[in-house]
């Protein structure tokens, strides 16, 4: 089970952090991806990052503007957001897989339900 948290209002140029809280049978052996999704849009890959955290993948949009890590002790992942713009505006997800790589593509065996990020101008 994936629970997001972390989401709300912010203004563009802020700052805000996602937390993706895994349980269950998501455990420390997934990788753990986050997507997004924009009203009338499909869904975008954000950011995805390995097991042990040695690496880490961003889409072109978020690029050198989020950060994806992970805490291990608390079986958590978190997405660091800042710049924020108004085209950030979505709802969040993570996912979670054995494979790293197939968050990359946007595939993900576990879910979560998301959590709303607004930005205003």
């Amino acid at each position: 089970q994936l629970v997001e948290s972390g989401g709300g209002l912010a203004q563009a140029g802020g700052s805000l952090t996602l937390a993706c809280a895994a349980s269950g049978r998501t455990s420390k052996r997934h990788a753990v991806g986050w997507f997004r999704t924009a009203p009338g849009k499909g869904r975008e890959f954000v950011a995805a990052i390995t097991q042990n955290g040695d690496n880490k993948s961003y889409g072109d949009a978020v690029k050198d503007r989020f950060a994806i890590s992970r805490d291990s002790a608390k079986n958590t992942v978190y997405l660091q957001m800042n710049s924020l713009k108004p085209e950030d505006t979505a709802t969040y997800q993570c996912a979670a897989d054995l494979v790293f790589r197939m968050l990359v593509i946007g595939r993900g065996y576990a879910w979560g339900q998301g959590t709303q990020v607004t930005v205003s101008s």
